[in-house]
C-alpha cells in the first residue's frame, strides 16, 4: 500500500522499456503485453481512488529523501481521479489500436506506454521541476505518436505541434528557474509557503514567473490564443492516438489548478489569485473560438478537435471563480468531456473507413455499411457533448452555470455557454444529417468490426455512467474541491510534516 503512488508510473515505464525490444517480439506478444499493462492501470487507479477517498494526502519520497530536498509524489483525491480517467481512456484507445492501427508504424506500443508515463507522472508529481520532466516525456512520446502512420499531413501537423511546445518548454524552464532562484525550492507545497512569506521586493519577479507558467500551461491546455496547434494535430493523428490526446489538454488545465490554486492561492499574500482575473476572459474567448471552429469545420475530425477547445473553455469557466462549486463542476465536466471526446474520435474513424476516399469530409458521399448503428452512436455523443438533458454534458454545464457568481459577468457567461451549446447542436446536427441521411450509392470501405465498436461504445457510455452515478460522482468531486481549497495539509508537506 505504501508504494501506491509510484505504481502507475513504474508499470508503463517497465512495459514500454520491454516493448522497445519489439523487433524480437512478435506482434501478438506486443499487443498482449501492451494491453495487459494498460488495462492493469485501471484496478491500480481504482485502488488509488479508494485510498484517496479518506481525504489523506499520501506522500511518496523517492530514495526516502524528505521534501523539499527529494523527488516527491503526491496521491490525493484529484490525482487519483485523473489516474482513473486516464486509465479508462487509454484502455479503450489501445483496444481500438490493436485492430490494425498499431501496425502502421514502428514502436507504437512502447510509445503508447511512455505517453502514459508522462501523463500519470504529471498527475502525481508534487514538484515543479519533475512536472517539467514529465511534460517533456509527454511531448516526445506524443510527437512520435502523432507521426505514427507517416504521411505529409502528419509531418506538417507535427511541426505545428512540436515547435510551439518546445518554446513552451523554454518558458517553463525560465519560470521555474526564477522561482528556484528566489525561494530555493521547487516543491509545490514548500513553494506555496515561501511565496506566501515573500517580501514586497520579490513580488514582481514571482509574479513574472507565475505568468510564464500560465503561458506554458495555457499552451499545453490549448487556451486562446495558444490553441492554433491543436485542430490540425488532432485531426491528422490516427484515431486511437487522437482519443488518447483527449486527456492531453487536461494536463495543462490540471497544472493551472495545482499551481495557481496552491502556490498562488488564497494564502499567497499580495500574489493571491494571480491568474484569476485572466481566467474569466480566457475562458469565454476560448469557448467562443471553439464554437466558431466547430461551425466552420468541413471535416469531421477537425470538427471534433474544435470540440476539445470548447471543452477547454468550459472547464476554465469552472476554475475561474476559485470556488468549491466551480472546482466541483469543472472536475465533473472534465470526466464527461474527456471520455466523450475520446469516443467521438474513434467513431469518426469508423465513419471515415466506410466512406472511402471522402473519409471524414462533411459532404455527401456513399451510403455507410452500418448507418443505423453508427448514426445512433453519433447522435448519443452529439447530444451529450452539446449539453442536452439528461446526459452528463447537461449536468456538467448546469453545475458550471450555477457556480458563476451573480452579476454582469454571469449574464455574459450564461449567454456564451447557452449560445455555444446551440451552435454545437446546429453544427453536429448538420454533420450527422450529411453523414448518415444524405448518402447515395453503394457503400465503400469496410464495415466496423466488433472490437472497434466496443472500444468506441465503451468510451461514449462514460456519459451514461456519469449520469446514472451522478450523485456519488458529484459527491466525490465536491470533496475533491474542498480538499484543494484547504491548503493547510499541503503546506504541512512543504514544511516537512505529515499529512
Amino acid at each position: 500500500m505504501m508504494h501506491a503512488p509510484i505504481l502507475p508510473i513504474l508499470l508503463p515505464l517497465f512495459a514500454g522499456s520491454l516493448l522497445l525490444l519489439g523487433h524480437r517480439l512478435g506482434h501478438g506478444i506486443q499487443r498482449r503485453l501492451s494491453l495487459a499493462a494498460t488495462w492493469a492501470l485501471l484496478p491500480l487507479a481504482v485502488w488509488a481512488l479508494l485510498l484517496a477517498s479518506d481525504g489523506r494526502l499520501r506522500i511518496y519520497a523517492l530514495g526516502d529523501w524528505p521534501a523539499p530536498f527529494g523527488i516527491v509524489l503526491l496521491l490525493d483525491r484529484l490525482s487519483a481521479l485523473m489516474l482513473l480517467v486516464t486509465a479508462l481512456l487509454a484502455g479503450f484507445a489501445l483496444l481500438y489500436a490493436v485492430r490494425g492501427d498499431d501496425l502502421r508504424g514502428p514502436n507504437f506500443h512502447a510509445l503508447f506506454q511512455f505517453q502514459l508515463v508522462g501523463i500519470n507522472g504529471a498527475f502525481l508529481t508534487a514538484d515543479l521541476f519533475n512536472l517539467f520532466v514529465f511534460f517533456e516525456i509527454l511531448l516526445i512520446a506524443s510527437y512520435a505518436l502523432l507521426l505514427h502512420g507517416n504521411g505529409a499531413a502528419r509531418v506538417r501537423a507535427g511541426l505545428h505541434y512540436v515547435l510551439p511546445n518546445l518554446l513552451g518548454s523554454a518558458f517553463f524552464l525560465i519560470g521555474i528557474g526564477i522561482l528556484y532562484g528566489l525561494t530555493g525550492t521547487l516543491n509545490m507545497a514548500d513553494l506555496a509557503r515561501r511565496v506566501a512569506g515573500a517580501d514586497a521586493g520579490q513580488a514582481p519577479l514571482l509574479a513574472t514567473a507565475g505568468y510564464l507558467l500560465l503561458v506554458v500551461f495555457g499552451l499545453k491546455g490549448a487556451i486562446l490564443p495558444l490553441h492554433f496547434w491543436l485542430p490540425r494535430a488532432y485531426a491528422a493523428a490516427t484515431a486511437p492516438v487522437a482519443a488518447l490526446f483527449a486527456i492531453m489538454t487536461k494536463v495543462g488545465l490540471y497544472a493551472i489548478l495545482r499551481v495557481f490554486g496552491l502556490i498562488f492561492g488564497a494564502q499567497a499574500g499580495p500574489l493571491a489569485g494571480l491568474a484569476q482575473p485572466w481566467l474569466w476572459t480566457l475562458a469565454v474567448a476560448t469557448l467562443a473560438a471553439g464554437v466558431f471552429g466547430v461551425l466552420a469545420a468541413r471535416d469531421l475530425q477537425v470538427q471534433l478537435a474544435y470540440l476539445v477547445i470548447v471543452s477547454v473553455g468550459t472547464l476554465l469557466l469552472g476554475l475561474a471563480p476559485g470556488s468549491l462549486e466551480g472546482y466541483a463542476a469543472a472536475l465533473y465536466y472534465l470526466l464527461h468531456s474527456t471520455l466523450v471526446a475520446g469516443g467521438l474520435f474513434l467513431l469518426a474513424d469508423l465513419v471515415a473507413r466506410q466512406r472511402g476516399e471522402l473519409g471524414g469530409a462533411l459532404q455527401r458521399g456513399p451510403n455507410l455499411h452500418q448507418p443505423g448503428l453508427l448514426g445512433r452512436l453519433f447522435f448519443f455523443g452529439a447530444i451529450s457533448v452539446a449539453g442536452l438533458p439528461p446526459l452528463s454534458g447537461f449536468l456538467g454545464k448546469l453545475m458550471l452555470l450555477r457556480a458563476v457568481p451573480v452579476g454582469i459577468a454571469a449574464l455574459a457567461i450564461w449567454t456564451v455557454v447557452l449560445c455555444g451549446g446551440l451552435g454545437l447542436l446546429i453544427a453536429l446536427g448538420r454533420s450527422g444529417s450529411t453523414l448518415f441521411w444524405r448518402g447515395s450509392g453503394a457503400p465503400s470501405g469496410e464495415p466496423a468490426d466488433g472490437v472497434r465498436l466496443l472500444a468506441c461504445a465503451g468510451l461514449l457510455s462514460g456519459s451514461l455512467l456519469l449520469t446514472m452515478a451522478a450523485a456519488p460522482v458529484q459527491a466525490y468531486v465536491r470533496e475533491t474541491a474542498r480538499q484543494l481549497l484547504d491548503p493547510a495539509a499541503y503546506l504541512r508537506i512543504g514544511a516537512g510534516g505529515g499529512a
